[in-house]
């Protein structure tokens, strides 16, 4: 436990950190899972909205710090790539 005050604070604002990262992570997750949910089931219209949601949830997070821009172009990437594989015929 840290003595001095500027340490608790800096441990005070961390856990507060840590919580507000894990609900961004989660809000994210979530919506990814819906997205990949439609497009599974070949839901076009339904996966093209989500597709906007979760690529602003993405760039959100990305811009608090959550996910690095790597990971973030990546995920868009390869979610991007299988909405057009449901336009496309294979």
């Amino acid at each position: 436990m840290p003595n001095i005050k500027s340490a608790k604070k800096r441990a005070l604002q961390t856990v507060k950190r840590h919580d507000r990262n894990v609900a961004r992570k989660s809000d994210v997750k979530t919506a990814i899972k819906k997205f990949l949910s439609a497009v599974e089931n070949k839901e076009l219209d339904v996966a093209k909205d989500l597709l906007r949601q979760v690529q602003a949830k993405l760039s959100r997070a990305q811009g608090k710090g959550v996910y690095h821009r790597n990971t973030v172009a990546r995920k868009m990437s390869r979610f991007s790539k299988r909405v057009k594989s449901l336009t496309t015929p294979a």
